[in-house]
């Protein structure tokens, strides 16, 4: 038998989405946790901390507000 894949959970919103860009929030996992959470790192998610983005999909359900129209709900499966 196979391996089954879990998807992990996006440190952002929360949503089982695997990695990568969370198509629930917006946010790139670069890797960022509560341990560094208000450090803006740069790269993939700008000028944003984790603490920021979280705060911003709390208001604006998106990790920034240019990002609302992209964005969509978490499916039951994702659970928030």
């Amino acid at each position: 038998m196979g391996e089954r894949w879990v998807p992990v959970p996006c440190p952002c919103c929360g949503a089982r989405t695997g990695g990568g860009t969370c198509p629930v929030c917006f946010w790139t996992d670069d890797g960022q946790g509560e341990a560094d959470a208000d450090v803006v790192r740069g790269g993939p998610n700008g000028d944003l901390s984790l603490t920021h983005a979280r705060l911003n999909f709390a208001v604006y359900g998106a990790s920034h507000p240019r990002y609302q129209d992209m964005v969509r709900p978490a499916r039951p499966d994702e659970g928030v």
